[in-house]
């Protein structure tokens, strides 16, 4: 299959790409913007490979992405283009709607344009993959799991222009016929991660001796996922996934905030061991705006019908990103020191 993966420079994006190129051998066009999260570094490992293409372009530019498609023909869209970090969405919203819904809007709109002039067989395996996050579904109490059923009930800017995303996706299905599949996520962490997010700032700022912030008392509970068995997942539900049906993908690893940035700590002292004990750096901090308190995802659907099974626990995944960030600080050095030094962000002014 011939694959265009929008978002393929950010985090999760580039770990599909990566996967999609190395592992399927698939011929892949990646699509991003180059924002501040995307990082052509993330791609250095497959930029000399036959099979892959890069194109800069922004995917509310209806023009380039119509090129694309007629070039490229891809077989399958994997939209993974987002604003992603709920902070920046606190103080900056109209960026996610701009990208998250508009965007997206776009996209469908091509996508819809170029698959309705495909020829019956090629039409007919086609599919579109948007890719969204648990965030949609809100807060869980203290039991129970997100389902595909879970009524959407977003907290954030983010999650509602998410939410709105998916809500698009899915009618574009029902009212046109597009082949679509939504896939929602639980939290991701592993190499590449841009590190304004938890885990790699925890890192990060641990190396550097600097406080390890940690929102409210800690409490809150995140359901982590190693991003490279999402992009198995990813490719698995573009591939063999129920046209019109949603799959979340989750790890399995319910764990306090407090709890990771500790783990995070214990891998620190033993592996950097010259700056211990690093849980001397925790530093609670207020509570973001709308923090929702739990998040745990049901996988089954994806596991039963699809046979998908995660291969990292958390603690092997865990101490794989630790051990991967002291030993690349060619990627995470040129981001702290030009494009973000590790302030907080989300910060409301005082009226």
């Amino acid at each position: 299959m011939r694959f265009l993966v929008t978002g393929g420079a950010g985090f999760i994006g580039s770990a599909l790409v990566r996967y999609l190129v190395n592992e399927v051998s698939a011929e892949v066009l990646t699509i991003d913007k180059l924002t501040y999260s995307g990082n052509l570094a993330s791609l250095k490992a497959i930029e000399n490979a036959p099979n892959h293409r890069f194109l800069r372009a922004d995917i509310c530019d209806r023009t380039k992405i119509v090129e694309a498609l007629a070039s490229f023909r891809p077989d399958c869209i994997m939209h993974l283009a987002a604003e992603s970090h709920v902070d920046r969405s606190i103080t900056g919203a109209s960026e996610f709607i701009e990208t998250n819904v508009v965007g997206t809007f776009h996209l469908l709109e091509v996508a819809r344009e170029y698959w309705n002039q495909l020829e019956p067989e090629h039409k007919e395996n086609f599919r579109f993959l948007h890719v969204s996050t648990d965030e949609v579904y809100g807060s869980l109490g203290d039991e129970g799991l997100f389902t595909e059923a879970t009524r959407y009930d977003p907290s954030s800017p983010y999650s509602a222009s998410k939410a709105a995303s998916d809500h698009l996706a899915i009618a574009w299905h029902r009212t046109y016929g597009l082949p679509v599949v939504v896939s929602n996520c639980s939290n991701n962490y592993g190499p590449y991660h841009f590190p304004e997010k938890l885990i790699p700032l925890t890192i990060i700022n641990a190396l550097e001796g600097k406080p390890l912030p940690v929102y409210g008392n800690g409490a809150n509970i995140r359901d982590w996922l190693y991003v490279d068995d999402h992009a198995r997942a990813l490719h698995l539900i573009a591939s063999e996934g129920r046209i019109g049906e949603k799959y979340n993908v989750g790890g399995r690893s319910e764990r306090r905030n407090t709890d990771v940035v500790g783990s995070i700590c214990a891998l620190m002292d033993e592996l950097q061991p010259e700056g211990a004990p690093y849980a001397r750096l925790i530093s609670y901090v207020p509570d973001r705006p709308g923090h929702d308190a739990r998040y745990a995802i049901d996988t089954t659907r994806l596991e039963t019908e699809l046979g998908w099974r995660m291969r990292e626990t958390f603690s092997s995944g865990i101490e794989k990103t630790v051990r991967w960030y002291l030993d690349n600080d060619w990627w995470w050095r040129p981001l702290r020191k030009s494009v973000y030094a590790g302030e907080r962000l989300g910060v409301l002014k005082e009226v």
